[in-house]
């Protein structure tokens, strides 16, 4: 089976540029029909257009509430046709309202092995724990802070010499292939 792609991104773009790599190859049957970045800033949209990937800024800042932010969010993605949202680094917490618009149709990678170390700073909260073991996560978006059902982890050893950025790197590149093993799993109907 074959997905219409959404990536909604708030940064650098690492994990959409790996998904779209991945469809350009052909790693991945779906397609990506659109980058969208909640940061006018972002370098992953500039990467995006350079790739030439339809992309659009929606700036949640420019709106006085945020039921106003995803409706536009939400036009656009109907307007594309998308069957599956990917968070990429989206650091924004979408509403339950718009969740069940697009009830388990969004996804999300997060840098541990959920349920730990939940929210922002993840690889600084298990350096901080003195955990061991940490990883990755894709999970179903839910309204809770990364508690969705969780789909796949991949986990790291943390090293006694690893600080926040070897650790982060670690966990990237495990990101990527995750993100992209997951996205075949759905494909096949395994998920």
């Amino acid at each position: 089976m074959e997905f219409n792609l959404a990536i909604l991104i708030s940064g650098r773009g690492s994990n959409m540029l790996n998904i779209v790599e991945a469809s350009k190859h052909k790693k991945i049957k779906s397609k990506v029909k659109i980058v969208i970045s909640n940061n006018t800033n972002s370098e992953g949209i500039k990467i995006a257009q350079k790739l030439g990937i339809k992309t659009e800024i929606i700036s949640q800042k420019k709106f006085l509430f945020k039921n106003d932010f995803e409706n536009m969010l939400h036009r656009s993605l109907i307007n594309q046709d998308i069957d599956l949202i990917c968070l990429a680094g989206f650091m924004s917490i979408l509403s339950e309202d718009f969740l069940q618009k697009w009830e388990n149709k969004v996804i999300n990678i997060h840098p541990s092995l959920l349920p730990k170390f939940r929210g922002k700073n993840a690889v600084r909260q298990a350096l901080e724990k003195k955990a061991k073991i940490s990883g990755c996560t894709i999970h179903y978006v839910d309204k809770g802070v990364d508690t969705g059902k969780i789909i796949a982890q991949e986990k790291v050893t943390i090293l006694d010499d690893d600080d926040e950025a070897s650790l982060t790197k670690k966990i990237l590149k495990k990101e990527h292939k995750l993100y992209i093993y997951v996205l075949n799993m759905f494909e096949k109907g395994l998920i």
